[in-house]
């Protein structure tokens, strides 16, 4: 199977490392395509089917490839779900393998094989493997980069339930898009929606995603805070819509509570990271030391807007994860599940 890897490599001339070996890929790499989407997969072979569709059916007329990386190495459903889209010339693009497990060296490989298999791409966008996109997402999202000059461009993820009953959680802030207006902003959170320009890898150097976080999730936070730190400018592109498929499982209390404690624990690893003196580590403990006081603010004002205790109880959850985060106690669902996102 390496051999065959070795020719794919050859026939198409791709760069492939040892630790990435390609496992599947289109007839035909053009290496001078200029947009590479990547799609980070665990274990979700349909959703992935029906993120790859959502991706053949984009209304452009621009050319673009697409790189899925498959983190099970064990039972590579996500190969066989990529090798039959890109084997019927769906989408140009490549699927490789990573074996080491986890949310960051996924995501790290995608970037890495995308930068290396299409040396001339200038824009590479992220989407999840449990995420649709709407037909106009990758036009909307590459126009807002051009008209705006932006160094990263964010989208929004709306979820989409499996129950009825569970919509009103939309606005639950592990749910809601960070922001809700197209326009410059001061910086995005998360991957599951971005276009990032070549040269911001250039600057900040690869890996992209740091390993610390690769159990606890956030390094896509972690990622964007160094790129603002180093005066990078970002933009949102409020009609780049994309659809985020969410099960039973993650909209319960225990889920939730522990995903308000995990952003707050990755909250507090971001602003450590960057507070390299004295001064600002100090300012850390302080802000530490009054949030969990304006945190019973937001809450009541939370339960007075909403009147929903789940939404209300989001901002204690997050300050009291970011409080034990500084003792050294934090939840790490990625090493417990190894899910992707």
């Amino acid at each position: 199977m390496n051999l065959v890897w070795q020719e794919l490599s050859a026939a198409n001339d791709v760069t492939c490392s040892p630790m990435h070996p390609i496992a599947a890929a289109s007839p035909v790499l053009d290496p001078t395509i200029g947009i590479v989407v990547c799609i980070p997969s665990y274990r979700r072979a349909q959703l992935l089917r029906m993120t790859l569709r959502s991706l053949a059916g984009q209304r452009t007329r621009r050319r673009f490839a697409v790189v899925v990386v498959e983190n099970d190495a064990a039972e590579r459903t996500s190969v066989a779900v990529a090798s039959d889209v890109l084997r019927l010339q769906d989408l140009m693009g490549l699927c490789v393998v990573e074996p080491r497990q986890g949310n960051c060296h996924a995501i790290n490989a995608a970037f890495e094989m995308a930068l290396a298999a299409f040396p001339q791409a200038a824009h590479f966008l992220m989407i999840d493997d449990d995420e649709v996109a709407s037909p106009d997402w990758l036009e909307r999202m590459l126009r807002a980069a051009e008209t705006s000059g932006a160094d990263i461009v964010g989208g929004p993820v709306w979820a989409k339930f499996d129950e009825d009953e569970k919509r009103g959680l939309r606005d639950h802030p592990a749910f809601r898009p960070a922001y809700d207006a197209s326009g410059p902003v001061p910086m995005i959170y998360g991957c599951g929606n971005c276009l990032i320009r070549r040269h911001v890898f250039t600057r900040l150097g690869l890996p992209a995603f740091d390993l610390r976080f690769n159990f606890l999730g956030g390094g896509d936070t972690d990622f964007f805070a160094r790129c603002r730190a180093a005066g990078m400018r970002f933009y949102w592109a409020a009609d780049a819509v994309i659809t985020e498929s969410v099960p039973r499982s993650r909209t319960s209390p225990a889920w939730l509570a522990l995903r308000g404690l995990r952003i707050g624990a990755i909250n507090y690893h971001v602003q450590r990271r960057l507070a390299d003196d004295v001064g600002s580590q100090l300012r850390l403990i302080a802000k530490l030391v009054a949030l969990l006081p304006f945190s019973l603010f937001r809450a009541m004002c939370l339960a007075l807007t909403s009147r929903k205790a789940l939404i209300a109880l989001h901002p204690i959850i997050v300050a009291t994860g970011s409080a034990l985060a500084a003792f050294g106690f934090e939840p790490q669902p990625y090493k417990a599940s190894k899910i992707i996102s």
